[in-house]
């Protein structure tokens, strides 16, 4: 007689796997659409604009798309987002085979994708309560987070740059097929994923809703806006790293190289996932978080100061370090605090204010590297990063935080 795993254990597993392959997909896109703009021109700020366009729906559409998490199936909101991804990258392959691959179309394709990234995260982010059991959702959370980092940095991105040096057609259809095993795991889910029966009111005040519970928590909003400064940095550091990085650039990779240097990125970041519950315990969560700060600051300053693609690994692999501590308390916090049939309008409202920042980082970024070189652009960004650091402590107290 065989046993079957119980439904909670099999969609932890899902999701986990799930969780890899498209974070292995995501990785691979954003390795080869900005290189793929970088074969087209040489201009700073037309690149930076294609990680502006991949993080910009964050800003313009993650509200509306947090009703729709709270008023629609949830599964079924990460399955649509996996085929328009499918179709996006169906789209940039064909024109790429056909050779009619432009820079317009390429910020068409990232912004499609983008789109499809924040209904995919705020509906993941809010079907974890239904999926998984209370007592297993902190190694759960732990364990999505570990291989969100090892597969977008640590495997995807050197996946990545081998797969562009191999051949932009290759990266593009291998990323595709990933994109649709993806929607295939979702569909394993057992379950009842729709949102739970609730008075619904006019779309504007559900998301006034979702920005009232955020800004009248101190703690969720501090934490929101100091994620606005670190993820500023690092999509910054993301959107001009591939001129800074890739030949004819200061460190003088390849694209192999480039993918390289991002796992120093993910490298971190499973590290991170790995030690952040013995680091909560000996420390406190509060010391875990602010690991994150400490990284995101490195990440930016270092290149500033040091042309060393060893000093630059290093300060990607603190920053991938502090990043997970960050992710994995934040996920908890908010599973902890915020009731169910918020989750998708606050999830939303969350990632709104601390991701809102990053594609005026990313364009900020190339503009300031056009008209004053790597150094100033970089060092912008960490002397704002130093100054979190005194509202982190007055505000997120150990006290708050636990």
């Amino acid at each position: 007689m065989t046993t079957q795993a119980p439904p909670q254990l099999r969609n932890e597993w899902s999701l986990l796997v799930f969780t890899a392959t498209t974070n292995l997909a995501d990785a691979v896109t954003k390795v080869a659409l900005p290189l793929l703009a970088a074969s087209l021109t040489r201009s700073p700020t037309l690149v930076a604009g294609v990680a502006a366009m991949l993080s910009l729906p964050w800003l313009l559409t993650a509200l509306h798309i947090g009703v729709l998490v709270d008023r629609l199936n949830r599964r079924s909101l990460m399955v649509t987002a996996e085929v328009a991804r499918l179709a996006s990258i169906g789209v940039a392959l064909a024109a790429y085979l056909t050779g009619t691959l432009s820079l317009p179309l390429i910020f068409g394709v990232a912004g499609v994708l983008g789109v499809a990234e924040v209904v995919a995260l705020t509906a993941g982010a809010s079907i974890i309560p239904a999926a998984v059991a209370p007592l297993r959702r902190h190694k759960a959370t732990a364990r999505i987070t570990a291989v969100e980092y090892l597969c977008n940095g640590f495997v995807g991105a050197p996946v990545g740059g081998f797969l562009v040096a191999a051949g932009a057609g290759l990266a593009l259809g291998v990323t595709g097929l990933v994109y649709a095993a993806g929607a295939l795991l979702l569909l394993m889910l057992a379950g009842n994923f729709a949102a739970k029966p609730v008075e619904r009111r006019s779309i504007h005040v559900e998301i006034r809703d979702g920005l009232t519970f955020l800004w009248e928590h101190r703690v969720l909003r501090t934490m929101a806006l100091l994620v606005a400064v670190m993820a500023g940095a690092w999509h910054a550091w993301l959107a001009i790293l591939p001129l800074y990085a890739v030949a004819p650039g200061p460190l003088g990779f390849d694209a192999r190289g480039y993918g390289l240097l991002l796992t120093c990125l993910g490298a971190g970041g499973v590290l991170g996932a790995l030690i952040v519950g013995p680091v909560n315990r000996l420390v406190g969560r509060r010391w875990a978080m602010f690991a994150d700060l400490v990284g995101s600051v490195l990440l930016v300053a270092v290149p500033a100061l040091w042309t060393s693609a060893w000093a630059v690994g290093a300060a990607a692999f603190a920053a991938g370090v502090g990043g997970t501590m960050w992710t994995v308390n934040a996920r908890l916090l908010g599973q902890e605090l915020v009731p169910d049939h918020l989750l998708g309008r606050f999830n939303a409202a969350y990632r709104l204010v601390s991701w809102g920042a990053a594609p005026v980082a990313a364009a900020l970024a190339g503009v300031l590297t056009e008209l004053a070189g790597f150094s100033v652009a970089f060092g912008f960004f960490a002397a704002l990063g130093v100054l979190t650091i005194v509202p982190f402590f007055r505000i997120m107290t150990a006290e708050a935080v636990e």
